[in-house]
C-alpha cells in the first residue's frame, strides 16, 4: 500500500496537532506515506487509537497477550509514514501512576487542546483521564479518581473515544452493552457538560468511534465478542455528534475473511488526512494461532461511496 499526501490541497494549517478522533489531519512537515504490511505493530496489541500530531502519526493500543486482559501498562507507538513504527515505551503505568485501579488497562483515546494532550483510558472497568505536554507522555492522572466510575450511567465504563467537532466542541463516547453513551466535555476536558446521553444502534457492543466527513456525522462501533472470529465493525450516520444515527443497509463494513485467515476484526479508530484519504486502524486475531487475547494491529484504507456511505473494508495481510 502506497500513498502520498504531500502538497495536497485543502490542508488544515497551523501549529497545533490534528487528526485524533477522526479530525482532519494537516500535512505540514509530512512527506510521502510508506508501504506497509499488516500487522503494522510488533507483538500483541489491540484496540488501536490512531492519531496525527504535528506531522507525525501515533497509535495508542491496549497491550495484549494477558489472560483475562489483565494488562497494566499503556505504550505509545510513533511513525513518520504509517509504515515504520517505533515503540515509545510506557506512557502510563497503572501501578505507580493510578491510585484507583490496578489492572485491566484497556482501549485508550487521545485528544489535544491548548497545549495539553488528554489521554482517556480504561482501568479496572472504569474510565480515567491523564494529561501530558507531549504525545508520548509521560501522562499523569489528572483527577486522582475515575472520570466514569464502574457501571456509571448504566453501561460498562470502557472504550473512551474523543471527538472534536468543527466548532471546537469536544465529546467523549464510551460504553459496552446494548447502547453507548456520549457527553460533551467541558473546556477543562476532564469533566462533562451535563449528563451523558444514550446512543442506540442495532448490534452495538463496544468500541465507539466518531468522526465527521462532508457535513455528515459517523458513529462506528464493534459488534459481538472480541473472542469470537465473527467480531466486526458496523456504523450509523446522522446530522449531529449526539445522534441519532441511522444504520445504512450495508453493514458490517469490517469483517473476517476466512479464506485468508483474517479473523476477529474490530475495535478500530479512524484517521482522516487533509487530501481526503481515510484509514482504519483495527485489531484482528494474531496470525497464526491468535485469539481474543492474542491480537495484532492492522491498517487499511477506508473508502466511501458518493452518497457518503462506507464501502466494506478490503483487509490486507
Amino acid at each position: 500500500m502506497l500513498a502520498d499526501v504531500g502538497g495536497s490541497s485543502g490542508v488544515a494549517r497551523g501549529g497545533g496537532p490534528t487528526g485524533a478522533g477522526g479530525a482532519a489531519a494537516g500535512s505540514a512537515g509530512m512527506g510521502a506515506l510508506g508501504a506497509w504490511k499488516n500487522p503494522i505493530l510488533r507483538g500483541y496489541n489491540a484496540d488501536p487509537q490512531i492519531a496525527m500530531f504535528a506531522g507525525k502519526f501515533y497509535i495508542y493500543p491496549t497491550t495484549d497477550g494477558f489472560a483475562n486482559w489483565l494488562g497494566t501498562k499503556f505504550h505509545a507507538w510513533s511513525s513518520p509514514d504509517l509504515a515504520n513504527w517505533t515503540d515509545e515505551c510506557v506512557v502510563l503505568d497503572l501501578g505507580p501512576d493510578v491510585s484507583w485501579a490496578d489492572d485491566k488497562a484497556w482501549a485508550p483515546g487521545i485528544a489535544f487542546k491548548d497545549g495539553t494532550y488528554y489521554f482517556y483510558f480504561c482501568a479496572g472497568q472504569a474510565i480515567g483521564v491523564a494529561t501530558a505536554k507531549s504525545p508520548v507522555g509521560p501522562f499523569k492522572d489528572a483527577l486522582g479518581h475515575a472520570l466514569v466510575k464502574v457501571g456509571e450511567y448504566g453501561v460498562q465504563a470502557i472504550d473512551p473515544y474523543a471527538f472534536t467537532d468543527d466548532d471546537g466542541r469536544s465529546y467523549l463516547y464510551f460504553g459496552s452493552s446494548s447502547s453507548a453513551r456520549v457527553a460533551e466535555l467541558n473546556a477543562d476536558m476532564t469533566s462533562f457538560k451535563g449528563t451523558p446521553q444514550t446512543i442506540t444502534v442495532s448490534g452495538f457492543r463496544e468500541g465507539s468511534v466518531a468522526f465527521k466527513r462532508d457535513g455528515k456525522y459517523y458513529f462506528m462501533y464493534s459488534v459481538g465478542d472480541t473472542r469470537d472470529p465473527t467480531y466486526n465493525v458496523a456504523y450509523g450516520m446522522g446530522s449531529s455528534a449526539l445522534g441519532p444515527f441511522d444504520k445504512p443497509a450495508v453493514n458490517p463494513v469490517l469483517s473476517k475473511d476466512d479464506a485468508r485467515g483474517i479473523l476477529g476484526t474490530g475495535h478500530h479508530s479512524v484517521l482522516a488526512l487533509a487530501n481526503g484519504d481515510y484509514y482504519i486502524a483495527y485489531h484482528r486475531f494474531a496470525i497464526p494461532n491468535g485469539d481474543g487475547t492474542h491480537r495484532e494491529v492492522c491498517l487499511d484504507k477506508l473508502e466511501f461511496n458518493a452518497d457518503g456511505t462506507i464501502l466494506p473494508v478490503k483487509t490486507t495481510r
